[in-house]
Order: structure tokens, then sequence, then C-alpha cells
């Protein structure tokens, strides 16, 4: 029997019945279809680590715990390798925080002067230059920093903070010299501005969000811009806020090839930003490819700590969110 007008109620029996075998059948293999490529992220992340372990093994039962705090690094030393992964590990947190605490807030205030302050017409010109920002290769970034942002800095930026902190405890010997094309700080204020788009398109968008009625209720009774993104947009969002700074410091702490171009790849710790550094990343990034045996298993261990670490920041963030939303709720 024909199906009139569209309706499954106006069909025979046996139609009906094949019509809804047929939506069964869909139903199941759409439902499969969404399940396996779920589990498929699970496996590949399962496969991901366990390759890590397996090559980062040898390392483990030669160096042990003892790895995480040794400084030198040497793989030619004689009659064995003398390897360390505190060198790495210091520079990737030290460049990641100094990167969020420059590219927080002046992310966050772009986001605020778009969304409250920028005239229209002036809204989409500033929102396709932060997307251009975000689509730069990071080895354009590199290249950048190494032949224009570090003779600026070692030429004029660099010496003002020497001379300005030069005698003053602790800030003397954070701002110590000399003068360095490939540092710390250098490697920094590149991953500030590569992570700079992430927090303001986020941040953007979830201000994008605050139901206008909020906003005119607080000027109503007088509050001021910065009042009014405080106590209103500020905690109304803060969750998705949150969000954009943790992906923006995933970003930070895996940035490969430029830092690796600006840090200067040395092993050794300084206290001392304007003194060369270097990542996990970038140590692997720039030895991995000549390295071999207890060597090459040192480099891959280094990517375990790194995934590890990322692991635990992520985690952290998730359980910030969820206090949030407790708090929230309550």
């Amino acid at each position: 029997m024909v199906v009139q007008g569209g309706s499954l109620e106006a069909s025979g029996p046996f139609d009906r019945a094949r019509a809804l075998s047929a939506f069964k059948l869909s139903d199941n293999l759409f439902y499969w279809t969404t399940r396996i490529a779920a589990l498929s992220v699970l496996g590949i992340l399962g496969g991901i680590i366990l390759s890590l372990i397996v090559g980062a093994w040898p390392a483990m039962k030669t160096f042990g715990f003892e790895f995480l705090w040794t400084q030198r690094w040497a793989p030619s030393a004689q009659p064995e390798p003398v390897l360390g992964a505190l060198g790495p590990i210091y520079g990737t947190l030290v460049t990641s925080f100094i990167a969020m605490l420059i590219a927080v807030p002046v992310g966050l205030g772009i986001a605020i002067f778009l969304t409250e302050l920028c005239p229209q017409w002036l809204r989409r010109p500033i929102g396709i230059a932060i997307e251009l920002l975000a689509g730069i290769p990071s080895i354009i970034y590199g290249m950048w920093g190494f032949f224009v942002l570090g003779p600026f800095l070692a030429n004029t930026f660099q010496p003002l903070m020497i001379g300005l902190f030069e005698g003053v405890p602790v800030l003397g010997d954070i701002f110590a010299g000399p003068p360095s094309y490939l540092s710390l700080f250098n490697a920094s204020l590149i991953l500030a501005i590569m992570v700079l788009p992430f927090i303001t398109a986020v941040s953007r968008d979830v201000f994008d969000t605050v139901p206008p009625v909020l906003k005119e209720a607080a000027y109503g009774v007088g509050c001021t811009t910065w009042e009014v993104v405080r106590s209103v947009v500020i905690p109304y969002t803060r969750v998705g806020v949150i969000g954009g700074v943790m992906l923006a410091l995933g970003r930070a702490l895996g940035e490969t090839m430029a830092v690796t171009f600006i840090i200067g790849n040395s092993f050794r710790i300084s206290s001392s930003i304007f003194a060369p550094g270097t990542t996990i990343s970038a140590a692997i990034a720039s030895e991995f490819a000549e390295s071999d045996g207890l060597h090459q298993s040192s480099l891959i261990l280094l990517g375990l700590l790194l995934f590890i670490l990322t692991f635990f920041v992520l985690a952290a963030a998730r359980l910030m969110l969820m206090r949030l939303d407790r708090k929230a709720g309550k």
C-alpha cells in the first residue's frame, strides 16, 4: 500500500513494519558509528601512552627518579651518558608561566574591548586580525622572533630592565644580564603572542553569551562599564574564560618550533629570565634526529613527562571548573 501524504499511519501494517525496521537499522548504525569513533579516541590515546612508555623504558631503568632532578645533559659522557630532565622541565614551566602572565590580561582586555567598548565598524577588522594571528604557522613566529624580536629586546628592552633592577634583591637576579638574542623571556614573549588569539577568541565568544538584560539592569542602577564587566560579565562567563585560558596553556606547554628558534637550547638553569634555556619540546626537536640508544630513550622519556605534565594541568582545570559549577549550583 502506498503511503499517502507522507504519513506512516496511512500505510498498511507491512509498510509500517518495514519502515520501522529501516529506522531501527539506521539508528543502530548511527549509534555504533559514533560509539566506535568515541572509543577510537581512547584507543589512540592508550596507544600513544604505551608507545611512549616502551620507548622510555631503557632510560627509566637506567636513571630512575634521579632523571627528574638531574640538571646535567651530557649524552656523550663516558663511560655512560649523564642525562637529566630538570633543565627542560624548568624552562617549560617558566616560559609557559611568563607567557600566560602576559597573554591572559591582554587577551581578556581585547575581548572586553571588542564586546563592550569597540565601535561597530572596528570590530570586524580587529576580529580578522586576531584570527590571522591564530593562523600563522609557528615556524614563522620563530623566524620573526629570531631575526626581529630577539635583536630588538637584546638592544633596547633587556638593557633597560637590567639597569633598572640592578642591585635590587630577587628582582636583580631575575632580570640579570647580559642581554641575549636567545633567552627564556624572548621565548615567553613569542609564546604569549601565539596563545593570545586563543584566549581572545574564546573569551569574546563567551562574553557575547551574556544576556543583554543583565548588563542593561546593571547600567540602569548606575554601574560603570568596569563594574558591569567585573560584577556581571566575568562571573557569568568564568567557566568559558577558564576553559580558553587552559586551552592556551596547553598550547604554550607543547609549542616546539617557535621556541626552538629563540630560546637558546641550553640545559643549564639560571635565575635570570634573560639567560638561554630550553623546554621539553625544544629539546626533543633539536636532538631527536641525531639521537640513538639511551639518548633517544631519554628524549622519549621527556616526551612522556610532557604528556604527564599536560594531563595534570588539564585535570586541575577540570577540577577547578567542577568546583565553580558546584558553587554556582549552591
